[in-house]
């Protein structure tokens, strides 16, 4: 049985302060470059190709950057994909769903555009890849971003103790959220409202309770594993990293495909700044946890691996595994080959976190490359997503300890 969670509807603003005017049009070389590459792939008459050359280079010039046409964006976004080096999963690169919401004009539609994507993807559980674009940047500078690293994360809560309710590493941002209205409910698994930039300032969007699946986590065999209460969102909906097209970018892009179980089992329950889950199943389990020499650590990261994808099969919901899509891996490097094309790959990213070594992309080489188009995350964006703003962006009403 899948859970949705959701919190009351509060908003709050913050106004950013005033930034030195600037102005940074397209560059045409890149624009030029990615039509080039955008024709060669996808054969049209020559005098369809360099007419739209001369109307985007036009376009340029008088008003310092141009708009995509809907294939052109939508080749893009699924080359942006092709391109990612840190992601295992692109064999499905072509699949990518595209949803322009290129004429949205307010945070309330982005917010919108957003919980509509979770929805759009969502299928009961028959997930699909899919990215929402919204506005392109401007070359003042101006651009609207969703501060969120993904559209659904849970909230962090430090007490006086000095521990943590929820997840850890999203205390900051939790805070920050706080002081622009929204109250959550303290609880482990609280899901965070959304933060959206416009030229507006900032402003908080709690998630409807329709557009947020679960998947609550039991065991096969371990009864008691049920009551520990774990659970995970359904949908991995990256939404901090700008989308580079032809030297136009879109900060505001959030896509998604479908989770590998060793992203939730091997790092977001696990890790010591998450949920650090670790102990409380090597306990358990009665594991010897006396002597790291034990491998209890090991042991306890199968079972709540094991456990991860029993749930996530058994709520009929999309996930894969570090054995087959790593496989599915060098399909797709081959295809690429055979069409090619360079494939580039960052094996720190390629290679799972769990039994590395058993599977076909440990025992290679890769060559990494920054293509483009590409999803680009920045260091600013980095640190939005914690909550935390750069020395260049200071909002006023804010809280030092924020800063």
């Amino acid at each position: 049985m899948l859970h949705a969670r959701s919190t009351p509807v509060q908003t709050g603003s913050l106004t950013p302060g005033d930034a030195p005017p600037s102005f940074t049009p397209t560059d045409p070389e890149e624009a030029m470059a990615f039509l080039s590459r955008f024709f060669w792939e996808n054969p049209r008459p020559g005098a369809e190709m360099r007419g739209r050359m001369h109307t985007c280079a036009e376009e340029i010039d008088r008003t310092g950057t141009y708009r995509h046409t809907e294939e052109e964006l939508a080749w893009g976004a699924r080359v942006a994909w092709r391109n990612a080096s840190r992601c295992i999963g692109r064999l499905y690169w072509r699949s990518l769903h595209i949803r322009d919401l290129r004429n949205a004009s307010s945070a309330d539609e982005i917010a919108q555009g957003c919980f509509d994507h979770l929805r759009t993807t969502w299928r009961g559980g028959r997930i699909r890849p899919t990215i929402t674009v919204f506005p392109q940047d401007r070359p003042d500078g101006s651009a609207m971003r969703i501060w969120n690293d993904q559209l659904v994360r849970y909230a962090g809560y430090e007490d006086e103790a000095g521990g943590t309710v929820g997840d850890r590493q999203y205390t900051g941002f939790t805070r920050l959220a706080e002081r622009l209205g929204w109250a959550g409910k303290g609880d482990r698994f609280d899901v965070l409202p959304l933060i959206i930039e416009t030229p507006a300032g900032l402003s908080v969007h709690p998630l409807p309770e329709d557009a947020v699946e679960e998947v609550p986590i039991a065991h096969p065999e371990f009864r008691w594993f049920a009551e520990l209460g774990l659970r995970w969102h359904a949908i991995p909906a990256i939404s901090n990293m700008r989308l580079e097209i032809g030297g136009v970018s879109y900060s505001a892009a959030p896509f998604n495909g479908w989770y590998l179980q060793t992203e939730i089992a091997a790092r977001n329950l696990v890790d010591a700044d998450r949920y650090d889950t670790l102990p409380l199943i090597g306990a358990l389990m009665e594991l010897d946890m006396s002597s790291e020499r034990t491998l209890w650590r090991d042991r306890a990261l199968l079972e709540l691996n094991r456990a991860v994808l029993h749930s996530f099969d058994a709520a009929g919901v999309t996930m894969s595994d570090h054995h087959t899509e790593s496989r599915r891996f060098l399909d797709h490097i081959a295809r690429e080959e055979r069409a090619g094309r360079w494939c580039p790959a960052d094996w720190s990213w390629i290679v799972p976190p769990v039994s590395g070594g058993l599977t076909p992309v440990y025992h290679r080489y890769y060559d990494d490359a920054d293509l483009r188009p590409a999803y680009v995350l920045d260091p600013d964006a980095r640190r939005r997503g914690r909550g935390e703003y750069s020395a260049d962006y200071l909002p006023t009403n804010v809280a030092p300890d924020l800063m």
